[in-house]
């Protein structure tokens, strides 16, 4: 198979979706890897590390596009991507098509094998190609909060973890899956007051195990979300429906009644946000104000660290990939129901129940 790998042009995105230590052994396993120029270098790999493993480094996405059967990327393809994407070729990336009804549409339009690594589900239903970049997300959220809630930044003006004598921030955490916990683990260690919320009360009880005194676990229900958010400085939006919109948990009320200064980091804004005031940001402008409240709904975090978060990303999707390039995309997708859910498009149909649910006039 021939396998291309362009440069993301999403905006301030880094990362790359195959290293050259992967390229090399898709090229071991018989297939033909094509980098576009440059394509490794945001994460810190030059076109030399990709040709010295056999890749071919070809000069414009629009040779990339046109010669390659699969093509593995980071992000959702942008427009002019999309322009240039083949009936029947496949892609392996993220799509979050429930968050966008146009990228949907234009996809379903193109007639390709969208195969998307969020909703790529493993013998447990775990998420094995979401998980790292939910990692790198989740502590990254509260690196960028404790710098949202810096004066400069239009924040409180406070410290996440206090000094003593003054008390040190206060942190709601709305979800406890990866994101969630490991948000967690991080503000704890910067010593805040930290609260996490969710639904699974098993899981709640796991990290209640297993975190330090200064986090409190809470059963999520909209009362007790008015209450800890109101006393909050700093919110983390961190629930998932895989494949779907993120439920609405804090109202435009609820933004309303937040502390003046205080923060909203929405990691979930990839499938809408759980927010009604969200919307998606870039690394070049991350923030906006609602009622005095800052938000941070950056669309590609893990971007920012395009190093380790390629490295990471990378860990996980590489076996995929080469089952992949190897089976074909029928023979992967009987493998396992786990690897048939992650197709979400095929021949102009929307084959993933959760993106049917959020375009129901789209269904087929």
């Amino acid at each position: 198979m021939i396998i291309g790998v362009p440069r993301e042009v999403k905006s301030d995105e880094y990362r790359v979706a195959i290293l050259p230590v992967g390229a090399q052994l898709l090229i071991q396993d018989g297939h033909t890897v094509l980098i576009e120029k440059y394509a490794g270098l945001g994460s810190g790999f030059s076109n030399h590390d990709f040709s010295a493993v056999g890749a071919e480094v070809v000069d414009t996405a629009d040779e990339l596009f046109q010669r390659s059967e699969m093509i593995v990327k980071v992000k959702e393809p942008q427009p002019e991507e999309i322009n240039r994407m083949q009936k029947d070729q496949i892609l392996f990336c993220y799509f979050h098509f429930a968050s966008s009804r146009e990228l949907t549409v234009q996809c379903l339009e193109k007639q390709i094998s969208a195969v998307a690594y969020e909703t790529l589900s493993d013998t447990s239903g775990r998420l094995p190609l979401l998980t790292p970049m939910s990692e790198v997300a989740g502590k990254l959220s509260i690196q960028e909060g404790a710098k949202c809630l810096e004066k400069p930044m239009m924040g409180r003006g406070i410290l996440l973890g206090g000094v003593p004598g003054v008390a040190p921030a206060d942190v709601l955490i709305l979800g406890a899956g990866v994101v969630g916990s490991n948000a967690a683990k991080v503000a704890a260690g910067l010593g805040a007051n930290v609260t996490i919320m969710d639904i699974n009360l098993d899981r709640l009880r796991q990290l209640d195990e297993i975190m330090p005194p200064n986090v409190t676990t809470v059963f999520c229900e909209p009362h007790a979300i008015e209450h800890y958010a109101k006393l909050a400085d700093l919110v983390v939006g961190s629930v998932l429906i895989p494949g779907a919109l993120a439920p609405k948990l804090i109202t435009r009320a609820l933004v309303s009644k937040m502390k003046k200064g205080s923060v909203i980091v929405d990691v979930c804004i990839d499938q809408g946000g759980c927010c009604e005031t969200s919307k998606p940001t870039t690394h070049s402008k991350p923030v906006y104000v609602v009622d005095e409240v800052v938000h941070y709904c950056v669309t590609n975090m893990p971007g920012a660290v395009g190093r380790t978060s390629s490295q990471a990303l990378c860990n996980a999707t590489l076996s995929f990939c080469r089952e992949l390039a190897q089976l074909g995309l029928d023979g992967f997708l009987k493998k396992s129901p786990g690897r048939k859910s992650a197709l979400n498009m095929r021949d102009g149909m929307i084959t993933c129940n959760a993106v049917k649910a959020a375009f129901p006039d789209l269904g087929n």
